[in-house]
């Protein structure tokens, strides 16, 4: 086969039958596409980002309209008169006029959001909708945007376009660079305005927030138990298969992450190492010794997000939360009566003489 061809259907018909889902095919390294479009995307790999040389002599499957890569550019006769763009078609013009009218004549019905287009219209009811009419021919995941499929089927090509100047580390998508050369300038521009911390990136910042508020929105479909991150539920999933492949050498305890089998095995050795700078104390967890540090510091970061109260411990802030709920979990044996905590019924149970404590 001829370097730049594609594999053609007449030549190889079990191929053809084979992929006939993807039948782009990249004569370099033999990679097959759902579209033609993917396919000259992913051929920038070998040829070199940006240039078209190569490109000229990939053909696609019979009943493909290959035109020339290098149409003439459109011209666009219909101007208009408050700010002087100008458009191809008399329908651009009419829909970018509405900016300066302040026109919206298209309206949501679930939550009366007003719109000057009907396509936004229509891609804003998908986040209603939960609807995701773009699919990807490759991993069959879906988007509610066509625009979203694209970026993604870039991971699928190989492709990333949007390079770093600074270390040479390349991307998919300009935001996702531009964040990163956040970190060569050492910019921290999203901060937390309830207890000032400060975020490269937004997303962490929204993570962090849910710290003050109580947000898990996460939940397990098995025990329904919530989480503050998709990252944080998928660890927990992992222990509904019973898959715990951090061994404890000294007692054989099972654990999902390394360094919380790190930290278990300080009880066998009885090494403290971090040690708190104000009192003295020492604690075999940073993050027991960061919780501890509170105590000094005053800090309560923990904020409900009902009453506003604030808590330094997030397990402070679960049981207070409960008073909001009504929810009481643990039951006298003896009585039958309910608590909110377990403290709290061990301290009942003390009334009657030879209790035993259940949570249930």
């Amino acid at each position: 086969m001829e370097p730049g061809k594609l594999l053609d259907a007449s030549s190889d018909t079990s191929s053809t039958s084979k992929n006939y889902k993807k039948p782009h095919e990249c004569s370099e390294c033999g990679k097959s596409f759902a579209g033609r479009s993917l396919l000259l995307t992913h051929r920038k790999i070998h040829v070199g980002c940006g240039s078209s040389q190569g490109l000229e002599g990939q053909k696609s499957s019979p009943g493909e309209n290959s035109k020339d890569l290098r149409s003439p550019p459109r011209l666009k006769p219909y101007k208009c008169d408050e700010c002087d763009l100008c458009f191809g078609r008399s329908s651009y013009l009419l829909t970018h006029q509405k900016i300066h009218t302040g026109e919206k004549p298209y309206q949501c019905l679930e939550c009366g959001t007003f719109f000057r287009e009907k396509a936004t219209l229509i891609k804003h009811e998908r986040t209603h909708t939960g609807e995701k009419p773009y699919s990807c021919g490759h991993c069959g995941k879906s988007f509610s945007q066509k625009i979203n499929l694209c970026v993604h089927e870039q991971i699928h090509a190989g492709i990333k376009p949007h390079k770093c100047l600074e270390c040479g580390k390349c991307f998919t998508q300009i935001s996702s660079l531009r964040s990163h050369e956040k970190t060569h300038r050492g910019e921290k521009n999203e901060k937390c305005l309830e207890c000032g911390k400060c975020f490269i990136l937004k997303s962490n910042l929204l993570q962090h927030q849910r710290l003050h508020t109580g947000m898990r929105p996460y939940e397990c479909s098995e025990c329904e138990k919530r989480f503050l991150t998709s990252s944080d539920l998928r660890k927990h999933q992992i222990g509904h298969k019973d898959e715990k492949p951090f061994k404890c050498g000294e007692c054989g305890k099972g654990f999902l992450e390394r360094r919380k089998l790190e930290s278990h095995e300080r009880i066998h050795t009885g090494e403290k190492p971090f040690k708190c700078v104000e009192c003295g104390m020492c604690f075999s967890d940073k993050y027991n010794l960061a919780r501890h540090q509170r105590v000094h510091t005053g800090e309560k970061p923990y904020r409900c997000g009902e009453c506003g109260k604030c808590f330094a411990q997030k397990g402070y802030l679960s049981v207070h939360y409960k008073t909001h709920t009504g929810e009481k979990p643990f039951q006298c044996n003896e009585c039958g009566q309910f608590y909110r905590t377990l403290t709290t019924l061990k301290k009942h149970a003390k009334l009657h003489t030879g209790n035993k404590i259940t949570n249930v």
